[in-house]
């Protein structure tokens, strides 16, 4: 629930599919819902101290920019495949992505690591323009 990623009803089949897989005893389906429950009342709780402006409104902000730049940001996508699916179907100025694995380490950790590529699907270097561009729109919102 935390990452954002997938519905309410995926997020209950993923725990009650890995409490099947590692706990065949557990009545899977009850545990699942009273976890589920319990960590949207932890979220809830929790959110409720958060400012009016989080760190995630502030990255979809700067996701934006880099979109009216011309670089398509894929958020949470599968692995770099589908960014090299972007690269070849939309010839864009540059990819930045991440994956659920990055989403899971931004909300254990603190931060999410963003790929950038050129549109050619080359990784940014230090002095790339793109680079620069990119750490422009994050800095822009106190990233």
């Amino acid at each position: 629930m935390r990452s954002g990623l997938g519905s309410a009803e995926e997020v209950r089949g993923q725990v009650v599919e890995a409490l099947r897989a590692d706990h065949p005893d557990l009545d899977a389906e009850s545990v699942a819902f009273r976890w589920i429950a319990e960590a949207a009342a932890a979220w809830r709780s929790e959110a409720a101290g958060w400012p009016s402006s989080t760190d995630h409104d502030r990255l979809q902000r700067a996701f934006g920019a880099l979109t009216e730049r011309g670089v398509v940001v894929l958020q949470a996508c599968a692995d770099h495949w589908a960014a090299r699916e972007v690269a070849t179907t939309h010839s864009p100025v540059g990819i930045a992505w991440f994956t659920p694995p990055d989403v899971w380490h931004a909300v254990e950790h603190g931060m999410l690591e963003v790929n950038l590529w050129h549109g050619s699907t080359a990784n940014v270097a230090a002095g790339d323009a793109l680079l620069d561009d990119a750490l422009a729109a994050f800095a822009a919102y106190g990233l």
